[in-house]
């Protein structure tokens, strides 16, 4: 079963490949690793996209990640309403002719065409990862010479309640 696992890490030389010596010791496959700098100075910011066989699995690599030096918080955001996405860039063949046919794909996908050359384009997208994945189908036809993809970033989302108000109805 996929996960997605954030962790905040103190921002030092060997960090994640500390992290990632654990993942490949217990044989679990990473999908995808995003890394970048978090609202605090020097603490980063890392999600994985990672396969488990079992439940039991992602409870002792929880606690795996927890006892690492560096390692400050460890959440499994899996099952908990969260914001994740993906960028994309993929450059298509393009002839002239065919860049309309190809706007008119990528627009419904909120897609855009970030580079042009006489035999291509480079379009970007945003998004899950299956908006990604069904974009880049549609764009196989056209003949797509490159793809380059960042892997899922992700956060919960904030408990978002709606306020009760009591509303006081008048007939006149």
């Amino acid at each position: 079963m996929k996960r997605i696992i954030v962790l905040t890490v103190l921002n030092r030389s060997g960090v994640l490949n500390r992290i990632t010596g654990l993942f490949t010791k217990r044989h679990y496959n990473i999908e995808s690793i995003t890394v970048g700098h978090s609202e605090i100075q020097d603490v980063s910011r890392i999600t994985f996209v990672v396969h488990v066989d079992q439940e039991k699995d992602i409870e002792q690599l929880t606690k795996q990640l927890n006892k690492q030096i560096d390692v400050l918080k460890v959440t499994d955001i899996t099952n908990q309403s969260i914001v994740q996405r993906e960028l994309a860039l993929i450059k298509v063949v393009s002839a002239p002719a065919s860049r309309m046919e190809i706007t008119g794909v990528i627009e419904p996908f909120r897609a855009s065409i970030v580079d042009v050359s006489r035999e291509s384009v480079v379009i970007q997208v945003t998004g899950e990862s299956s908006k990604i994945e069904a974009l880049i189908e549609l764009l196989k036809p056209y003949g797509i010479k490159e793809v380059a993809r960042t892997g899922t970033t992700a956060f919960a989302r904030d408990n978002q309640q709606k306020p009760q108000t009591n509303k006081t109805i008048s007939i006149v």
